[in-house]
């Protein structure tokens, strides 16, 4: 399912430190792209939910990020 958000990106130090988006729901995003790791930054992007995955982290939504704006 594809859905545009908006955030916050935060940096989580839980389970060995990973990125995330806080928005409405907290999402954890598997192709978080380097020049996007910014702490406290907006963003508004595109994502793919990834309902299959499962991930170490016990944090946020899996998703993929199809586009972004910062």
């Amino acid at each position: 399912m594809v859905k545009r958000i908006s955030g916050i990106i935060r940096y989580i130090d839980l389970e060995g430190g990973f990125w995330g988006i806080e928005a409405e729901e907290n999402y954890y995003p598997i192709n978080f792209p380097e020049q996007l790791k910014t702490e406290n930054e907006k963003i508004h992007c595109s994502i793919i939910i990834d309902d299959d995955l499962m991930t170490l982290q016990q944090w946020g939504i899996p998703c993929r990020i199809l586009s972004f704006l910062t």
